[in-house]
C-alpha cells in the first residue's frame, strides 16, 4: 500500500524534480519579460499571421481557376469519348454497307456460296454448328510438384498466361476445329494473343477469366483428338501440377461471331511485262509478290507464337 500510496501522490521522480530546481525551471516564466524580448515576439507573431493570410487568399484566388480547368479537363475527355464512338458507330455502318454490296455483287456472278465459305474459313464471317467447349480458369491455390515446363519465361503456376492459351488454341486447331472464339472474340488468321501485366489480350482486347473457349467443328471427333493433341497434353499437366481448372465437353449447337475489325483481302499475281525478253523461271517467288497458288491457300496457317488454325 505504501508503494501504491507514493505513485499516486508523487508521480514524478523526486530527482526530476531536484534537477528541475537546480536548472532554475521551476517557477520560470515562459513569455519574455524585456521590451525587445516582446518587440522580437511581437514581429514574429505578425509575420506568421502575414504568411498565413496570404497563403489563404492565394487559395481561395486560385480554387476558381483549378475548378475551370477541372471543368474544361472533364467537357474535353467527354467530347473525346463522344467523337470515338460517333466514328465507330461510322465505321461500323460503313462496314455493313461494303459487305452488303459485296454480298450483292457476289450473288449475281453466282460466287456467294463461295463468299461465304472464305469468310467463315478466315474468321470474318459468324459461323454456327456443332462442336466443343473449354472453360480454364486460374487455380484457387498452388497446385503440387513435377517439372515446370514454364520456369523458363518466368511464369507463377497459379495463373494462366498467355503462352498456356496459346498451346491450348493451337492444339484445338490441331485436333480439327473450324473456327474458334475465345471469350466472344473470335480468332482469325492474323489474330495474336499476347499478355500485357496480368491480364491476357486477344487481338488487343482484355480478357478477364474464366476463359471460354469455343470450337466449331465435329462434336464427336473433336473432344477425343483435342485430347490427344499436344494442347491437350500441357492441359493435363497444367491441371496436375498447378491446380489449373478446366471443364469441357461436346456442344450440340455453338454461335460464333464474325471477327470485328478485320479486313478480307484477296491477293492477286503480279502483271508480267508486256515486252522484252522472258525471266527465267525461279522456285521461289520475289518478297511481297504473290502468286496464283497463294490465292487458293488464303486462310490460317500454324503458328508457334499465336493462335492461328494450321
Amino acid at each position: 500500500m505504501t508503494l501504491l500510496t507514493t505513485v499516486m501522490d508523487q508521480s514524478l521522480d523526486e530527482g526530476y524534480a531536484a534537477a528541475a530546481r537546480a536548472r532554475g525551471e521551476v517557477g520560470r516564466r515562459r513569455l519574455p519579460t524585456t521590451a525587445r524580448g516582446r518587440l522580437v515576439l511581437a514581429v514574429g507573431l505578425a509575420l506568421a499571421a502575414v504568411v498565413v493570410t496570404v497563403s489563404g487568399v492565394n487559395a481561395h484566388e486560385a480554387e476558381p481557376a483549378l475548378a475551370k480547368q477541372h471543368d474544361a479537363l472533364v467537357q474535353r475527355v467527354t467530347d473525346g469519348t463522344t467523337a470515338d464512338d460517333k466514328l465507330q458507330a461510322q465505321v461500323e455502318a460503313t462496314r455493313a454497307q461494303v459487305d452488303q454490296e459485296q454480298r450483292r455483287a457476289l450473288k449475281e456472278n453466282g460466287d456467294d456460296a463461295a463468299l461465304a465459305a472464305l469468310t467463315s474459313a478466315v474468321g470474318t464471317g459468324a459461323v454456327k454448328g456443332p462442336g466443343f467447349k473449354l472453360v480454364l480458369d486460374d487455380a484457387s491455390d498452388t497446385g503440387g510438384g513435377g517439372v515446370d515446363p514454364r520456369t523458363a519465361d518466368n511464369f507463377s503456376g497459379e495463373r494462366l498466361h498467355d503462352r498456356d492459351l496459346q498451346l491450348i488454341v493451337n492444339g484445338l486447331w490441331q485436333a480439327g476445329a473450324e473456327a474458334i472464339a475465345v471469350n466472344g472474340q473470335r480468332l482469325t488468321a492474323l489474330s495474336a494473343i499476347r499478355a500485357a501485366g496480368d491480364a491476357i489480350l486477344v487481338d488487343n482486347r482484355p480478357l478477364v477469366p474464366p476463359y471460354t473457349v469455343l470450337a466449331v467443328g465435329d462434336e464427336k471427333r473433336l473432344p477425343g483428338a483435342f485430347q490427344d493433341s499436344m494442347g491437350g497434353q500441357y492441359l493435363r499437366l497444367l491441371e496436375d501440377s498447378y491446380g489449373i481448372k478446366a471443364t469441357a465437353g461436346p456442344q450440340h449447337s455453338l454461335d460464333l461471331p464474325g471477327a470485328v475489325g478485320f479486313t478480307l483481302r484477296l491477293a492477286t499475281p503480279d502483271e508480267g511485262p508486256t515486252a522484252g525478253p522472258t525471266p527465267a523461271p525461279s522456285t521461289s517467288p520475289a518478297p511481297g509478290s504473290a502468286t496464283p497458288s497463294s490465292i487458293a491457300s488464303i486462310g490460317p496457317s500454324p503458328s508457334t507464337t499465336g493462335a492461328s488454325k494450321p
